[in-house]
């Protein structure tokens, strides 16, 4: 968690805070990047142009949203203009992705998988469902703070994940019954 005075000495520019600031978030802006855009060399580009966009932009940020919140809107919008811009095939790969044990739909489907095909199942869903499953599930946002980064309805937030999970349930069900890869 970011210190609340860090950020305010950033924004008042000082410029060790900021770059203290930015050293604090960019692990978590390069996670984001990497798992909606799938390889390491977007996701090293996307942060980048977030973390610029970030230093460029502090002064702008306000108290009404959380900080981590406001970041992640930056990292999130970037990752879907690079999306579009490109529509590559998008693998998410080298790096685990655990759901939250609460979530008994997904436990159940997940514990009979293993984490490869989890990643090319989350490859395959509609960028839209991707981004809601990884910023819920990897980066442990709220459906609020989901809401508030993608600058969505909270309801449709729930829609996005329900409907994700329902996809997931039915891409590893078929690879559980031998299905076709890719």
């Amino acid at each position: 968690m970011v210190e609340p005075e860090l950020i305010k000495n950033a924004q008042a520019g000082d410029r060790d805070a900021l770059v203290a600031l930015l050293r604090e978030i960019e692990q978590h802006v390069y996670r984001t990047a990497y798992y909606l855009l799938g390889n390491e060399q977007d996701a090293l580009d996307a942060s980048q142009e977030a973390l610029i966009r970030i230093y460029s932009k502090i002064h702008t940020y306000e108290e009404k949203a959380q900080f981590r919140t406001w970041v992640q809107r930056i990292v999130t919008n970037i990752c879907i203009d690079k999306f579009r811009r490109s529509r590559p095939s998008v693998s998410i790969d080298e790096h685990e992705l655990v759901f939250q044990a609460g979530d008994n739909v997904e436990a159940e489907v997940m514990s009979s998988f293993d984490s490869e095909e989890i990643r090319e199942a989350i490859g395959k869903l509609p960028e839209h469902h991707r981004t809601v499953v990884v910023l819920r599930y990897l980066q442990d946002f709220s459906y609020n703070e989901i809401a508030e980064s993608l600058n969505l309805p909270l309801n449709t937030v729930k829609s996005y994940l329900f409907r994700a999970r329902q996809q997931l349930h039915s891409l590893l069900r078929d690879y559980q019954k031998g299905g076709v890869r890719g």
